[in-house]
Formats: C-alpha cells, structure tokens, sequence
C-alpha cells in the first residue's frame, strides 16, 4: 500500500535525505505537499520531482516567483503561515516535520491535532510545547515518531515493551570536538574549532549545540516528553565512535542498544517505513574493523549546559522555552564573535534564573516567551559586547 506523506522542511538537510529515501522506494510512497522557507527555486524542483499536489513557502512575498515556477505542473503553489499549517494536516498519511526552529510550531500541532502521523525532526516542538503537543497528541490519537537518530534509537528498543518494564533510557553523546579539551582549551575555542564534529556533518547551529554539549540537553527535554519518563529516569553517556545511538535498560537489568553508521537516513527510513523497514543506502557496520566501544560519564565542570538543560527539564513550565530561546540568541552571538564561548552556556544559566513567565498554555503563548526571551537575551548580549 502506497503512503501519502507531506514534507515540512523539504529543501533541508533532513528533507533532502527523505527525498532521497523515497527515491530509492518509490513504489512505496506518494508526496503530496512539499513546504521551504525561503528557497523558491529549490522547493519547485522538488514539487515538480516528486509530482506533489501542494508547495507552500512560508515568504509571503515569494509566492508569485513559486507560481511562475510551478505553471503547468498541476501542483498548486500556496504561501504564509497557513499554507504551511494546510500541506501539515492535508491529504498525507505521514507528516514529516523538519522545519528549523520555533517556525515548525504552528504546523506541527496542526498535523497533531488533526491526528495524523508526525515524524518529528523539529527539536523546538517538543522542547518548548512538549506537555501542549503530547496533550494534542492524546486528544486527537495522532503518532508522535522521533526521528533524532538518539530518540528514534530508543523507540527502536521499546519495539514490542512494555513502558512499564523500563528502568532508564541512556541518551548517547559524541563529546563532540572539545570532549578531551581542558577547561582552558574550551574558554579559548573559535568559531571555525567549535563546528568541526568528529563525526556528524551538521550545520554551524547544532555543531556548536554539540561543542557545548546543549544538544544533549535539548534531547534530554524531548525524551521526557516522548516516552512518559521523568528526569531521574534518562541518563546521559558519552560514546566517542558515536555507533551506539542509545539504550534502554529494563527493570530486570537487560540492556538493548540500536547501532548504526552515523547516517541521518537511518532514523528517517524507521520514521518512514514504521512499523516495517525499508532499505536506506546507508553504509554498514563493521563491528571487526571498529574494534572497540567505548564510554564515559559527562563532565558536568567542563559542560555546564547539561546540568543547566535538566534544571529547565526540572522546573517545567516556561523555563524549557526560555533555555532555547537564550541558547539561540547566544549561539548566534558566538557565531558572530560577540561573546566568548564560555559564554554561551552563562547566558543560557542566567536567563533561566531571571525570567520568569506564566507556563503556556496555547503555541501563540510559547511563540510569545520565546520572543520576549529572544528581546531580552539579545539587549544583554548587546550590552556585553559594548
């Protein structure tokens, strides 16, 4: 049987390796919205390669470059914020949600509310709306799949458990590229040392998630929302091969892990195909040639953003929200050469103990945190680099 499914985030990274799945599959899928952000030309290729019924481009003011693109292709072009909410509750079986940062919101739930399947590659969805999404999720029956390949990894090993019977998750982390730098090394970091991933290629935002180790701590947020456990319950090890892409242990001391080459289309395939598989290209292990596994607790001294993601994970409320937000501004501020890289993780610590908003209770009240938080981390950021 053929699967409809609607890309959210198609020209990206995440969609461009979706896209290719369905290519080598193509008699097991149908696309029939495609969605970007600003890349007009990219998006019509994809809607004219993939025979979809809808693109949508969030820029209202590229709709008409969109329409004179796709003239004669019997896709019809839409723009603006409820196209995209239209392509995300649409004509799909399969949702898959990879557009980048608090603009994946508003779609998201839209394809949770309308009960459909969500594969989530939107860290922000769960991160900063996990208790409104899983709620929608409950009310409507929609799927939630986790297409993080940490996540997806878990979710692998829960196939056929009950969550009962699960004593703790084990979230893996590379340590990224300062994993054996000291304290001195790490204050002193560049830009250019802080993007280069041992073993992912990524793009600069998440790179430098993974240099502070804030992307762990992010994954750490979405596991708790994901499978129902609470912070006490979710673990964090560090795995410099980055081959184990995490575990779960159970009550009676079995332990499962899900291995895999570090290939995105990996998850994305499970997310797919689920509850079957499907072929993916990806390249195969060879346990022989990789001869050795080996792990290590985080250093919570030299990456403070683990400790200061699971005090937000703690309090609940507003606080995951404000730890995105002021990680986003601070990265950026890093990215521009603003602020130091220690810094990054200060900003974060600081805004998470003075500011204080009202928990939300709507996706409008947890685009309007992030905002106010965004305004004010970048007035202090200013005020730094001044």
């Amino acid at each position: 049987m053929t699967r409809k499914i609607a890309i959210l985030g198609a020209t990206g990274s995440i969609g461009k390796s979706t896209l290719d799945l369905v290519e080598r599959n193509r008699d097991r899928f149908e696309v029939t919205a495609v969605t970007a952000a600003t890349n007009v030309e990219a998006l019509a290729e994809t809607a004219r390669r993939t025979g979809a019924k809808l693109a949508a481009i969030a820029d209202e003011s590229r709709l008409a470059k969109l329409q004179q693109l796709l003239d004669g292709s019997g896709c019809r072009a839409a723009a603006g914020d409820r196209a995209l909410e239209e392509a995300a509750c649409g004509d799909s079986d399969l949702v898959i949600a990879a557009i980048v940062g608090c603009a994946g919101l508003k779609p998201v739930m839209s394809a949770v509310e309308a009960g459909k399947t969500v594969a989530l590659a939107n860290k922000e969805a769960l991160v900063t709306a996990g208790e409104l999404m899983t709620q929608a999720a409950d009310a409507s029956g929609a799927v939630i799949l986790p297409v993080d390949s940490e996540h997806n990894a878990i979710f692998q090993c829960l196939a056929g458990s009950r969550r009962e019977d699960v004593a703790r998750i084990i979230l893996t982390a590379s340590g990224g590229p300062f994993r054996d730098a000291s304290i001195d090394r790490i204050a002193s970091a560049t830009p250019a040392e802080a993007v280069a991933h041992p073993n992912w290629s990524m793009g600069a935002k998440i790179s430098i998630d993974s240099a502070t180790m804030m992307n762990k701590g992010l994954e750490l947020i979405e596991a708790r929302y994901l499978f129902g456990l609470t912070s006490d319950r979710i673990d964090i090890v560090v795995h410099p091969q980055s081959v184990i892409h995490s575990l779960v242990e159970f009550v009676d001391g079995s332990m499962l892990a899900q291995l895999g080459s570090p290939d995105m289309r990996i998850p994305i395939a499970y997310a797919l195909a689920w509850p079957e598989r499907m072929e993916t290209g990806a390249h195969r292990l060879d346990l022989a040639a990789i001869a050795r596994l080996d792990f290590e607790p985080p250093d919570l001294e030299r990456f403070p953003a683990l400790r200061v993601a699971r005090q937000a994970l703690e309090s609940g409320g507003a606080a995951p929200i404000v730890l995105n937000a002021a990680n986003e501004v601070a990265v950026a501020s890093f990215l521009a050469g603003g602020i130091l890289f220690p810094a990054i993780v200060d900003l974060v610590g600081r805004s998470l103990d003075e500011l204080d908003f009202a928990p939300p209770r709507s996706i409008p009240d947890v685009l309007d945190i992030d905002r106010r938080t965004r305004e004010l981390v970048e007035t202090e950021v200013k005020a730094t680099c001044h």
